[in-house]
């Protein structure tokens, strides 16, 4: 049945927290539901992220572990320095950004072989983190991956899906802003990643994020998620 949430909040007919899953109040309580949040470059997501957490949900930023593993000393750098050589390497050890974008962007090959390389160090790095946040008592596990309508490996292990969602003019607008790049460079990584139907096609909620979308409005959306997921994340509410 499609779930209807006020403030611009979409429900979907892809499954969700309770499909198949009778919760009681004590069982919800006790279980730790792991959710997924995913938006393209420019939507938001960070900012949705960052509302959450405050909620209590216990924040696993996918891009964050992946910088991480390529920085000065993280464990993609051997690896990429092998198959790529030297002159992706920065002098200061970390991987060069914008050396290895232009080579993904030019050679598909490319690509798969740095994901070959950086996807499984993540992978591990999310586990472990996630086993951390069982043991603490989470009771929210928030997945921010940037690719999850194009990874059909973390969706199956979610049980839900929530999307920012924006324009795409306002996306080129605000990376333009944010990271200095031309409206060509910026087309060029929109054109990456999936599109909007696709993440829409994966969504279990819908939190809209264009460009007249204040701040509060932002955290109203993400107030009405809380309250829908009860005390997942430790919201005022009545559970159902």
């Amino acid at each position: 049945m499609r779930r209807s949430f006020p403030s611009g909040l979409q429900g979907a007919q892809h499954g969700g927290l309770h499909k198949n899953q009778p919760q009681t109040r004590e069982t919800r309580h006790m279980q730790t539901w792991h959710i997924g949040l995913t938006g393209g470059i420019g939507s938001g997501k960070s900012t949705v992220a960052e509302l959450f957490q405050q909620h209590g949900a216990f924040l696993i930023d996918a891009d964050a572990i992946s910088r991480a593993t390529t920085a000065a000393g993280g464990a993609a750098i051997t690896p990429i320095r092998e198959t790529f050589g030297e002159r992706f390497i920065q002098p200061d050890g970390a991987l060069d950004r914008n050396a290895m974008r232009e080579l993904v962007f030019a050679q598909p090959d490319a690509k798969r072989q740095l994901e070959a390389i950086v996807h499984p160090l993540v992978l591990q790095q999310i586990r472990a983190s996630a086993a951390q946040a069982v043991q603490q008592g989470a009771r929210m596990v928030l997945y921010d991956i940037p690719l999850l309508a194009e990874s059909a490996h973390w969706r199956k292990r979610l049980q839900q899906v929530i999307v920012v969602d924006c324009d795409t003019d306002t996306q080129i607008a605000r990376v333009m802003r944010r990271n200095q790049l031309t409206r060509e460079a910026v087309e060029g990584i929109i054109a990456s990643q999936a599109t909007r139907q696709q993440r829409h096609a994966i969504a279990d909620a819908v939190v809209q994020n264009g460009a007249t979308t204040t701040l509060e409005g932002l955290r109203a959306q993400v107030e009405a998620l809380a309250r829908h997921f009860h005390l997942i994340i430790g919201c005022k509410g009545n559970a159902a």
